[in-house]
């Protein structure tokens, strides 16, 4: 039923519908991220869909087959002016922002001492900076509204200081904590936040990372479609994290989150030491 201007109700007709939600996913042209695209599609949210690479074009196509709008925005979320981007597509619809799926992000192995400064500083501007400066636009048009649900994409890896992936592992370490922080303070203002905390996962992550020849990278992975679920129900829920995956999963995190951190390093290093699929 609505009102109209002269104040009296009237029936919706059958040939009206609500008005569906908004969602954007970054990331989401491969692996988790295009999973959490489907999820919320399956779920009749229309979507802004953003990834650098022209697999965005096409998750955009198959997700309309859903029945959702979709608008796909290819851009490099590593740049400040990329983030800005994909927020004026953002804005450019007035209807309330209801779900941000905050996903973007890139690793590699290796040494410190062995690997490129470029590629370390970039995985920061991604992982960290995108992370940061599509949250606070979101936030900001969230708390405006006065409602809104945060899925930020943090990992395992967040649990315990990570050799041969150093960098990656303390990207998702600050990701970890920025989202923590942030719920306890929109908590007040109707806006969830949810870390999302995959293991080893069946992506194109560890081709990439170009960490193949770990054991982590070897060893056994969880299926993309089935972390996305787990991570998108658990933000509809409002929890504060998930990990997602098997027991394994959970182990690590709780017991990288309770020893010290050099002997957390040691563990991890045996997952992720080049050659370590080997031994």
């Amino acid at each position: 039923m609505r009102t109209t201007r002269g104040g009296q109700a009237r029936v919706m007709t059958h040939t009206e519908s609500p008005v569906r939600q908004r969602a954007v996913v970054t990331g989401a042209s491969s692996g988790i991220g295009r999973e959490l695209a489907r999820q919320l599609a399956a779920h009749d949210f229309d979507l802004v869909v953003a990834a650098e690479d022209d697999d965005i074009e096409h998750v955009a196509q198959e997700l309309r087959g859903s029945g959702v709008a979709v608008q796909a925005v290819r851009v490099d979320l590593a740049r400040r002016d990329g983030v800005d981007e994909l927020w004026s597509v953002v804005e450019g619809d007035a209807r309330p922002l209801d779900v941000a799926v905050i996903n973007a992000g890139v690793g590699f192995g290796g040494p410190f001492a062995e690997t490129s400064l470029d590629d370390h500083l970039r995985l920061v501007d991604l992982n960290v900076g995108h992370t940061v400066h599509l949250a606070k636009h979101v936030v900001d048009r969230m708390v405006g509204q006065g409602s809104g649900r945060i899925l930020i994409t943090s990992s395992i890896a967040a649990s315990a200081p990570a050799p041969y992936q150093a960098t990656y592992g303390a990207s998702k370490s600050f990701v970890q904590s920025f989202a923590e922080g942030l719920r306890r303070e929109l908590d007040p203002h109707g806006v969830s936040v949810t870390a999302l905390q995959p293991g080893p996962t069946d992506t194109e992550f560890f081709v990439r990372a170009d960490m193949e020849d770990t054991k982590v990278g070897a060893g056994p992975k969880d299926d993309p479609a089935e972390v996305a679920r787990e991570g998108f129900e658990a933000m509809m829920r409002g929890e504060d994290h998930v990990v997602t995956g098997g027991a394994s999963n959970s182990v690590q995190a709780t017991v990288g989150s309770v020893v010290p951190d050099r002997l957390g390093a040691r563990m991890q290093e045996r997952q992720t030491k080049p050659g370590s699929a080997k031994d």
